[in-house]
């Protein structure tokens, strides 16, 4: 290489990182993460730049304008979901459940509302059985949205239902993640056309304009609902590795909820913003929004977050219930790989006096996840929590109980992944009796798992090692 070309490309080089620095001190990034980038950039010219194309733009550019409108179009179309940060009338007065619930209705959350009914469902074949039932009694609409389909014979059996549903003339959007349902392919999605099903795909991937960035921008999310009234999430997917049926004792363990009634309105205006992202129409009739009587029923707040805002609800969450605990927290997540500012909401609660017990898998489907959660256990043992460890087979379920009275549900791991990169969705239950149900399920996990017990002897270095390295990529995991 000639000198005259070697300084060209070197003073491109550096004028390529001063943008990029500018871009990444301008998003406000912790100063660790941000110095973190410049270094990777800066000591690995090559690698270090397709490692940021692929996971360094944490914005994600949603065509703010459009989905401005169509969000603005959905609230004035329904009464109920208006920017309303009063408390309803009937919910408690005092206590950490009216402290969480203003706090997440005062970052865009809407305020908690009854539900006419809430099922824990516990199994996958329980889920997709209940799903199926509410698909075949469906009369105007179904709305589903997916991190992943599998096309595996549970993916088929559901897909199949659809198709008859569509066929009949009920209206079905089926919206899925390109990453997470990858092996989704036309073959497979022919026939659902054919039937006039409408599939959309969210945030597809390609190196056409540069969308290889969108890499971190998934919808995590796991929705369904059905004619406006009944609505699911939680933390399965539709695919056989959930399903006892197909896998015996494989099954993965996880956790959903089967939802009626008004907190349903706010999963068909999360499904329907997606879906306005991701086809440019934001489809709106009546009956998505149906009107529903008084009741006194199970109290409970939807939650959404994404990185298309800086609210970070589902991390506020978090924190705040695991600060404001009092007597217990418990919780499950397949990944746990906490941020700072959560391991020590986890630490205090625990010096505190709190009860604190996290389930994660012995082993999850990521080792590179597992060793980053091990790089955290001895600092909290050593403070007092309880680290169990489940399995085999994969603990899939995201929950968390405080107190026994407060208790969510949903898609979000305790990740920075989870938590600022990708799209997520939590059903907060302010219910005792729901609270108690969750608490006994996280009770009967801890008979499958094995207390974490910190070594009495230094691990080796190449453990260490592996753990730390692990734990430097959490940002990204």
């Amino acid at each position: 290489m000639t000198e005259p070309l070697f300084a060209v490309l070197s003073l491109a080089w550096l004028l390529w990182i001063a943008l990029v620095a500018v871009g990444l001190i301008l998003e406000r990034r912790s100063p660790a993460a941000t110095l973190a980038w410049l270094l990777a950039l800066l000591f690995m010219p090559y690698f270090g730049f397709l490692v940021y194309l692929l996971f360094g733009p944490r914005r994600l550019r949603r065509r703010r304008l459009r989905y401005g409108r169509a969000r603005e179009r959905l609230i004035q179309s329904t009464r109920d979901l208006r920017p309303d940060h009063a408390i309803p009338e009937g919910f408690p007065n005092a206590g950490l459940e009216r402290q969480i619930a203003l706090l997440l209705a005062r970052i865009g959350q809407g305020a908690p509302v009854p539900a006419t009914g809430v099922t824990v469902l516990e199994t996958g074949d329980a889920c997709y059985e209940a799903i199926e039932t509410a698909l075949v009694a469906a009369q105007h609409h179904i709305h589903l949205e997916y991190y992943t389909w599998q096309p595996d014979p549970v993916g088929v059996r559901l897909r199949d239902v659809l198709i008859e549903k569509a066929r009949s003339g009920v209206q079905v959007r089926l919206l899925l993640d390109a990453i997470g349902s990858d092996r989704v392919n036309h073959r497979f999605l022919k026939p659902l056309q054919n039937a006039g099903v409408q599939v959309a795909w969210f945030n597809p991937i390609g190196l056409r304009r540069f969308r290889l960035k969108y890499v971190n921008f998934r919808t995590h999310r796991k929705i369904a609902v059905c004619d406006g009234q009944v609505g699911f999430t939680g933390g399965i997917n539709i695919s056989d590795e959930h399903s006892q049926i197909h896998r015996g004792n494989q099954a993965w363990r996880d956790t959903h909820l089967r939802i009626e009634g008004e907190p349903v309105h706010r999963l068909q205006f999360i499904f329907l913003e997606d879906w306005y992202f991701a086809t440019d129409c934001a489809p709106f009739e009546d009956e998505f929004f149906p009107r529903f009587a008084a009741t006194t029923g199970h109290w409970l707040q939807i939650v959404e977050s994404g990185p298309d805002n800086n609210r970070d609800a589902i991390a506020k969450l978090y924190f705040a219930a695991i600060a404001g605990a009092q007597r217990q927290v418990l919780l499950a997540t397949p990944y746990f790989v906490p941020s700072e500012a959560l391991t020590t909401a986890l630490v205090t609660a625990a010096l505190r006096g709190v009860n604190v017990q996290v389930l994660a898998p012995k082993s999850s489907d990521s080792r590179l996840v597992t060793a980053a959660a091990r790089s955290y256990y001895d600092e909290l043992v050593s403070a007092g929590v309880a680290i169990h460890e489940y399995g085999p087979p994969m603990l899939h379920a995201k929950l968390m109980v405080v107190d026994g009275r407060i208790a969510a549900v949903g898609s979000a791991n305790f990740d920075n992944r989870s938590l600022t990169l990708n799209f997520e969705v939590m059903a907060v239950l302010y219910d005792a009796k729901l609270a108690a149900w969750l608490a006994r399920s996280f009770a009967n996990d801890l008979c499958c798992a094995s207390r974490y017990v910190k070594p009495g002897r230094r691990a080796t270095l190449g453990q260490r090692l592996g753990e730390s390295t692990a734990r430097l990529l959490s940002p990204l995991l």
